[in-house]
């Protein structure tokens, strides 16, 4: 298949039909693979893949400390009633 670069504002791209879109169940966003003079669009169909397991693994380990207070010192919680 052959498909035409065409300018988007100061860059180019790629137009891809909605078949292929539909056939490949690409979404928002790709993985691109830059391999042996080849370049791959892979779908991303799971952004958050593994991240359970992930977050097993750092509590764990005792890495899932929270990195900011859940409440702040200065926190007005009268302007929420």
């Amino acid at each position: 298949m052959e498909t035409a670069i065409i300018k988007i504002g100061n860059s180019k791209g790629l137009r891809l039909s909605k078949t292929i879109l539909e056939q490949y169940n690409i979404k928002d966003k790709v993985e691109i693979i830059l391999e042996k003079g080849q370049i791959i669009l892979k779908p991303i169909n799971d952004p958050r893949k593994d991240w359970e397991s992930a977050f097993r693994e750092m509590n764990a380990n005792n890495d899932d400390d929270l990195l900011l207070d859940d409440v702040f010192d200065d926190e007005n919680f009268d302007e929420w009633n």
